[in-house]
This record gives C-alpha cells, sequence and structure tokens, in this order.
C-alpha cells in the first residue's frame, strides 16, 4: 500500500469512526428522551388517583391530587370510597347570565352526595389554600364548596374555563381565602360542559339535577 492509499484508508476509517460516534450520541439522546418521558408519566401518575365519576350524560375522568392538596384529596376519596357520591348529583351550575347579585363572575358546576347519605358524611376539613398547594383554578380543575373557611366537606365543583377569582386574594369569596383546589377533570370535559348548560329555571339550580351513577377509583 503506497501513501496515498494509506491516507486514503485512514480517512475513510476515521469518517466510519465519526458517524458511528454521532449515531451512538442520536441513539443514548433518544433513549434518554424516552426514559424521561416515562418517568415524567410516572410521577404524574404517582401524585394522582383517578376517579371516574359515571352520570346519566356521559363519564368524567378525574385526577385526584393527593401530593399538592393531601388532606382535601384525602377526604374526596373517603367520600369516594364509601359511596356517598353513589346517587348524588351534580345540582349547581354557575354561569355568566344566573349571577346578577355578583359583581365577579364565575363558571362551575357543583356536585353533592346522594342525600339518603347526607347524615353519614364525615365533618368539615381545614382549607387548603392555593397560596399553599400551588394549585390554580384553571379550566377543568375540581375544588371543595364552603362557606366559612375550614367548613367544607362533600360538596364539589368544576371548573369552566378559568376562575383565578377562586383562588387565594381572589374576590369571589369576601374573606379572600379562596376555595381548596384538589385535583382536575383529564378526561370528559364535553359532559361537565353538557351539564353546565343543562336546563335550570330556579336560579343556580339544575331542574332536574343531573344524576351520579356511581363514581369509583379507576
Amino acid at each position: 500500500m503506497n501513501h496515498k492509499d494509506h491516507k486514503d484508508h485512514q480517512a475513510h476509517k476515521d469518517k466510519g469512526q465519526y458517524w458511528f460516534s454521532l449515531w451512538s450520541l442520536c441513539s443514548l439522546c433518544a433513549l434518554w428522551f424516552i426514559c424521561a418521558i416515562g418517568l415524567h408519566a410516572q410521577e404524574r401518575r404517582a401524585s394522582g388517583v383517578h376517579v371516574v365519576v359515571q352520570t346519566e350524560l356521559g363519564d368524567i375522568e378525574l385526577e385526584v391530587d393527593t401530593e399538592h392538596a393531601p388532606q382535601t384529596a384525602a377526604n374526596f376519596l373517603r367520600y369516594v370510597d364509601a359511596g356517598h357520591y353513589d346517587g348524588g348529583s351534580f345540582h349547581r351550575t354557575v354561569k355568566m347570565d344566573n349571577q346578577p347579585d355578583n359583581l365577579v363572575k364565575i363558571e362551575v358546576i357543583q356536585a353533592g352526595v346522594n342525600p339518603a347519605k347526607a347524615k353519614e358524611g364525615f365533618g368539615p376539613i381545614p382549607l387548603e389554600r392555593t397560596s399553599v398547594t400551588g394549585l390554580a383554578h384553571e379550566d377543568g380543575v375540581m375544588s371543595m364548596a364552603r362557606g366559612q373557611p375550614d367548613s367544607a366537606s362533600s360538596g364539589w365543583f368544576i371548573c369552566i374555563n378559568d376562575q383565578p377569582s377562586l383562588d387565594f386574594g381572589g374576590k369571589r369569596n369576601p374573606d379572600g381565602q379562596g376555595f381548596a383546589a384538589f385535583g382536575r377533570v383529564v378526561r370528559g370535559m364535553d359532559v361537565v360542559r353538557k351539564i353546565q348548560r343543562a336546563p335550570n329555571t330556579e336560579g343556580q339550580s339544575l331542574t332536574p339535577a343531573i344524576r351520579i351513577l356511581k363514581a369509583i377509583r379507576n
């Protein structure tokens, strides 16, 4: 082999090693990306318990945030596991045109337990403020209904569109403490909007209420 042939051979070898190294690097990056996505999905799943609320208008799947709102999430799941929402209903719809006395308007639908089990509840829970949990009342977020702070028990609602006035410091409730967000809808927002648009001829009450057939962990 003469000098020129040796140089050509070496150049070909170096080029091959370059492309092999580049391919190896790309493969490692792709593998890292896939692993990162999988880990992120597992972390999200680990921090949220899924509950399917079966209504007469369709199913709504919820992701209950046990990581950021542990007390509120545990309370909700306690009612789910005890079957208190089976036979309950979405009984209230708050729309832009049915809250004339409120300067700060919101859009939510509210659910409650089976009336036959209303006296079997577990008592009020402390308010987990959004300033502590870091959650926000965005479109599809679930939150606890309440009057005074630390008075929520079994009633809960789902936001339609973003509702920042329900966060800590918001003006919907005069005390400014906001409401306890504790999860979000991951499937069935079309059903949520159907419920919001259902007939309500008595103020904000749905007439008739939309029955909850069953609420169960998924």
